[in-house]
């Protein structure tokens, strides 16, 4: 991603006067302060190697997800472990929703895999229904991915088609791979690792960027029974790969277990507020279980916005939505005050044109 080619992803605040940043959903109170401190205490240990099996973190992740220590595996970010299941897993045909996040496509198309996908609708909220289930069985891929919730749209989706889903799966010989980064911030969203032993060929994936605020730190994990895989996806990695920060950074934010509650108290209060001040200026607004939102405006509301010193994220690269698409962080009161205030300023100014 870096030098010559384009960011397709938000955050980048590092170009131009960016005040409040709308791009990435992270937590909205930022990185928890037992986090901050821990990574102060192992500063003196920079000098040093990381631990390359992250001993201490996979055991603070056993206890917290309740899972085999060997079950686990950590990354440099979720994405690194997006691209390392590819690459040991190398599968010839996947499928997943449209929109969702791009980087599985990415990874998949890097192995060379053809990627097919299944269209979300407007008109159902973007939610994933039964209807999916015999398109699943009729073009039987060797992979299916799929974002809970999906990201952008914020839909979660429910137990019993999770359930049915992974039972197709499993009965023709599809792998499951299922993005659980956003599920600590959602509402109603459920996990699916208490199938995990049962289902081998089922991948979960989590991480720290979003609950914890630990985007630059760059740290993720995932779950999964397939010892050969897990094996397979070690090789493709670079040694080291977890910094001493970071590993000593997600054990002490596992323990924050109240800093979590805060947050998933204050994001349906503010996401609700701002769907309204939203729907009120007339934009079309996903209805979101997430910490973020999906809506559709003019197309050139995010450079609008950006000359304001307010970064928000274009989904104009998302299969599915295109140009005039865009998604924004829910994030403290004050600071959802300030977007809508800019938000009706370039509408009422573009009225005048």
């Amino acid at each position: 991603m870096l030098y010559h080619t384009i960011n397709p992803h938000g955050g980048d605040v590092y170009d131009g006067e960016i005040r409040l940043d709308f791009s990435a959903n992270t937590n909205p109170y930022g990185t928890p302060q037992a986090v901050l401190d821990a990574i102060s205490a192992v500063l003196t240990q920079v000098h040093q190697y990381p631990d390359p099996y992250c001993r201490k973190l996979v055991e603070t992740i056993a206890d917290f997800e309740a899972v085999p220590k060997d079950w686990i595996l950590c990354g440099n970010g979720a994405a690194e472990l997006i691209y390392a299941y590819c690459e040991a897993l190398r599968p010839r045909r996947a499928m997943e929703l449209a929109p969702t996040f791009s980087e599985y496509s990415l990874a998949l198309e890097r192995v060379g895999c053809a990627v097919e996908r299944y269209p979300l609708e407007k008109r159902n909220h973007f939610s994933l229904t039964e209807d999916f289930l015999p398109v699943l069985e009729h073009s039987r891929p060797d992979v299916l991915f799929l974002c809970n919730p999906n990201n952008p749209t914020g839909q979660v989706i429910g137990m019993p088609l999770l359930e049915s889903i992974l039972k197709v799966c499993s009965g023709q010989g599809t792998s499951l791979f299922v993005d659980e980064c956003f599920l600590d911030l959602s509402d109603d969203g459920v996990s699916l690792k208490e199938y995990l032993g049962e289902h081998p060929s089922l991948f979960i994936l989590k991480a720290f960027t979003k609950s914890y605020g630990m985007a630059g730190l760059r740290l993720g994990y995932c779950l999964c029974a397939d010892g050969e895989l897990l094996e397979k996806m070690s090789h493709t990695v670079q040694p080291w790969n977890v910094s001493t920060l970071a590993q000593a950074a997600g054990a002490a934010a596992l323990g924050q277990r109240e800093f979590l509650q805060k947050t998933r108290a204050l994001i349906p209060v503010e996401r609700q507020w701002l769907q309204n001040q939203l729907e009120a200026l007339g934009f079309w607004v996903c209805p979101s279980k997430a910490n973020y939102l999906l809506f559709q405006g003019r197309p050139d509301l995010c450079q609008w916005l950006r000359e304001r010193g307010i970064a928000i994220r274009s989904c104009g690269n998302y299969h599915g939505l295109g140009f005039g698409w865009y998604r924004i962080a829910v994030r403290l009161p004050g600071e959802n005050e300030r977007l809508i205030q800019a938000m009706k300023e370039v509408c009422a100014w573009q009225r005048t044109l």
